[in-house]
C-alpha cells in the first residue's frame, strides 16, 4: 500500500506560502507558511502533521496490542508534542490517557512501551521518543 500527499510552494521562504493536499482530500489546499511553522500564523506546518501522524499511529498500535492481549479500550487519547529546534525534530513526546478495564497497570505500561517502540511512525522517526501513560479503570 502506498499513500501520497502533495505540497505546492510559491514565493520566497519568508514571504511565500504553500498548500498541502492529501490523497484523501482531508487536507485540501491547506495553507502552510513560514509564519505557521516558525511563528503563530494561521494554517498548519510539517511538525504539527508529524504530531498528528505519530499520535494516531501510536494509538492504533496500542489498541492492537491491547486487543492481542485480550483487552478492549473504552477510550485512548494520545497527545503528541514534537520538539523542533534549530531545524531538527529532536524529540516526540506521547502523553496517553486510556480507559481499559481489567488490565493491571504493569501490563498496560508494558504495552504502551511496546507501542512506543513499534508503531510505524516511531520506527520512521530518527529522534528521541518518550511516553507518559495514565490508566483509568472503573
Amino acid at each position: 500500500m502506498k499513500r501520497h500527499a502533495t505540497a505546492v510552494w510559491e514565493g520566497s521562504l519568508k514571504e511565500g506560502e504553500g498548500r498541502l493536499t492529501t490523497e484523501s482530500h482531508v487536507l485540501n489546499d491547506t495553507q502552510y507558511s513560514f509564519k505557521t511553522r516558525f511563528e503563530n500564523g494561521n494554517g498548519t506546518n510539517p511538525e504539527e502533521l508529524i504530531a498528528a501522524a505519530h499520535s494516531g499511529c501510536f494509538t492504533m498500535q496500542l489498541t492492537a496490542y491491547l486487543n492481542e492481549a485480550g483487552y478492549t479500550a473504552d477510550s485512548i487519547e494520545t497527545k503528541c508534542d514534537i520538539d523542533f529546534q534549530d531545524g531538527t525534530v529532536v524529540a516526540s513526546y506521547l502523553s496517553v490517557v486510556a480507559k481499559v478495564d481489567d488490565i493491571n497497570t504493569a501490563a498496560f505500561q508494558q504495552l504502551v512501551q511496546k507501542a512506543e517502540k513499534n508503531c510505524p511512525i516511531s520506527r520512521l522517526l530518527n529522534t528521541k521518543i518518550s511516553s507518559d501513560a495514565t490508566l483509568i479503570q472503573n
